[in-house]
């Protein structure tokens, strides 16, 4: 367990988060937005998308259609697909402080993190503040996201907290690899020094980008709180990563499932 003084700054940290989403016009915004989202898609299925390498063997192309979550840099696709994701997601400080123009001009609702709205400068109409906890002294899966709610370790988990906020009944994974050729303490900032060998693109993180090394731990941790989250619903979370290196969800064949 986290030192009290820890836990008393974090206590109050996301009090004063709660209550600036209240007031603060984007946040009432933000609430608007996850009110009318709330079951919008009740009974349907949806993709999340993950970034990794894995993406240059799936056939993107049989998504067009599909209601999709796309995260963090997914957009530097967008031109080779011709087509966009339904939802992007954003929650890492240094993605959104670095990328923050190229997220605010994507043309779908966009879900990023109360806590980076001083790196935007603006928000769109679009633009989805959601209340995360930093921590990892309140860990659980949330249903409902007006709430409070844990990220656990990777943009990948909130998306599924928001498909099930949603109502999707099934939820499928493409491209989460699991996999990364960098070692080191998990969540210290590194700078990339070239080429970017986790992620579909060589730029994705390229030369200069500032970016944390995964907790894949806690990644796991948080995986097995959304499947147990689903499955208490009688819903679903398929794996469909080609060769993916994650053991949680049951497995799917992706070109099957169309």
């Amino acid at each position: 367990m986290l030192p009290l003084s820890t836990r008393l700054y974090r206590m109050v940290w996301c009090m004063k988060h709660r209550i600036g989403m209240k007031t603060h016009p984007w946040g009432r915004n933000s609430t608007r937005w996850l009110t009318e989202l709330k079951d919008a898609h009740r009974g349907k299925r949806c993709f999340i998308i993950g970034n990794g390498p894995s993406l240059r063997q799936t056939d993107l192309t049989k998504l067009r259609e599909e209601y999709t979550f796309g995260m963090n840099r997914i957009y530097i696709l967008f031109p080779e697909l011709g087509f966009h994701t339904t939802y992007f997601v954003s929650i890492n400080h240094l993605v959104v402080k670095q990328c923050a123009q190229d997220i605010l001009s994507l043309p779908m609702p966009k879900f990023l993190p109360w806590y980076s709205r001083r790196d935007l400068g603006t928000a769109t109409s679009d633009t989805i503040f959601l209340n995360v906890v930093c921590g990892l002294d309140r860990p659980g899966f949330t249903t409902d996201m007006r709430k409070t709610f844990w990220h656990g370790a990777t943009v990948t988990y909130v998306a599924m907290q928001l498909a099930y906020h949603m109502g999707f009944e099934q939820v499928i994974l493409i491209g989460v690899d699991h996999s990364f050729v960098e070692k080191g303490p998990a969540g210290q900032t590194v700078i990339s020094h070239g080429n970017d060998p986790n992620h579909f693109d060589p730029n994705y993180f390229g030369k200069g980008f500032a970016w944390q090394l995964p907790d894949l731990e806690n990644s796991e941790k948080a995986y097995r709180f959304a499947r147990e989250g689903f499955e208490k619903d009688g819903r679903q979370i398929l794996d469909a990563t080609i060769d993916g290196k994650l053991t949680i969800f049951p497995k799917a064949d992706y070109s099957s499932l169309f």
